[in-house]
């Protein structure tokens, strides 16, 4: 249920978009995560203010018979984002296409792009805050006015020639809506945070993805798969493969409790849904730093990993459940994470 991940570039040869028919067969769709998806807002679980809003949106621009305002959701990674997008695609009953901010280059990736869009028709771009930023000024006129400008020959032989656009929708995606600059986020009417979900709904989507993957699973399993997937449906649906997998091939075929602990396990999910690189994370921090504050570029450089990855996946989760807390120093662990390692707590660290 949760968004693509982004696209990193354009291999040799190889598209920067895609496009997505409204009238496109769900049988011959070729990823079994894409047929996970919700297809109405009426199917889709959580985020209740979210759905609530955007159904209002749609409904009154389908009675006035005119496009939506520009969309901008943002969340962490598999919140939704591209979901949603897909659902109001379907929902006005236009084409999407959709690209990524990395994958526009240059501004002759997007005008090529916004050239071929007609009326009512959806952009999405994941990852906008990633776009460069001749592109992004490509943009303004776009979701502004409708038009681009064209610029021919050079010095004082230059001339403009402005290209009506037929009235489109952008929707946009950010894990990091403080990269996105003012004049760019100005320019969406609606703009929706998505949070965690509840264990509740998570465990809704899991028997839900359970059914349309043809697998036996009582509640305890169900449960057990929620409350590891750190709030993230894409998590949910992820693991729920992996615990198919091992009941499959260990088991009986049907998902209970102790086949989710043991398929997990062999996963290095724990019960608090934590993963290698968040122990690694979160251990580092105690071995090296004592505890905090540090920096999340002395942290990155530590574990070898980027400092994106590091604030967009991990950080993230552990924030929202308490185990990390963000200081003017830097990162810092709390008294939490010590009682979950099963570590000593230094004595005034956290007075």
């Amino acid at each position: 249920m949760g968004n693509e991940n982004p696209q990193e570039g354009k291999a040799a040869g190889e598209s920067s978009v895609a496009l997505l028919s409204k009238k496109a067969d769900p049988a011959e769709e070729t990823s079994e995560f894409i047929s996970l998806r919700p297809k109405s807002l009426k199917e889709y679980i959580g985020q209740a203010e979210v759905v609530e809003a955007l159904s209002i949106a749609i409904e009154a621009a389908l009675q006035r018979k005119e496009a939506l305002d520009h969309i901008l959701f943002h969340a962490p990674p598999g919140l939704g984002k591209t979901t949603l997008a897909h659902i109001i695609a379907e929902e006005m009953g236009v084409n999407m296409t959709v690209t990524s901010g990395p994958a526009l280059e240059k501004g002759g990736d997007l005008l090529g792009i916004l050239t071929h869009l007609e009326e009512g028709d959806i952009l999405f771009i994941d990852e906008i805050h990633r776009l460069p930023r001749v592109v992004e000024e490509f943009l303004y006129p776009a979701m502004e006015d409708f038009a681009v400008d064209f610029i021919f020959d050079k010095g004082v032989h230059a001339r403009s020639h402005r290209y009506r656009l037929a009235r489109f929708v952008l929707v946009g995606a950010t894990t990091r809506a403080g990269l996105l600059s003012a004049p760019l986020r100005e320019r969406f009417g609606i703009l929706r945070s998505l949070d965690f979900y509840s264990e509740e709904d998570l465990v809704l989507i899991a028997k839900r993805s359970a059914v349309l993957l043809n697998v036996e699973m009582n509640t305890d399993g169900a449960y057990e798969i929620a409350r590891r997937s750190r709030g993230t449906p894409r998590i949910v649906n992820r693991l729920l493969k992996r615990v198919r997998d091992f009941a499959q091939v260990r088991g009986d075929g049907i998902i209970r409790k102790g086949t989710v602990c043991e398929a997990l396990e062999l996963e290095g999910v724990d019960e608090k849904g934590l993963t290698v690189l968040d122990r690694k994370f979160l251990k580092a921090i105690i071995d090296f730093y004592k505890g905090g504050p540090v920096g999340i570029e002395a942290i990155a450089a530590t574990l070898q990993e980027e400092s994106d990855t590091l604030v967009d996946v991990v950080e993230p989760y552990l924030l929202k459940i308490g185990f990390l807390t963000r200081t003017s120093s830097g990162r810092k662990i709390s008294e939490e994470t010590y009682r979950h390692f099963g570590l000593p707590i230094q004595q005034g660290l956290f007075r």
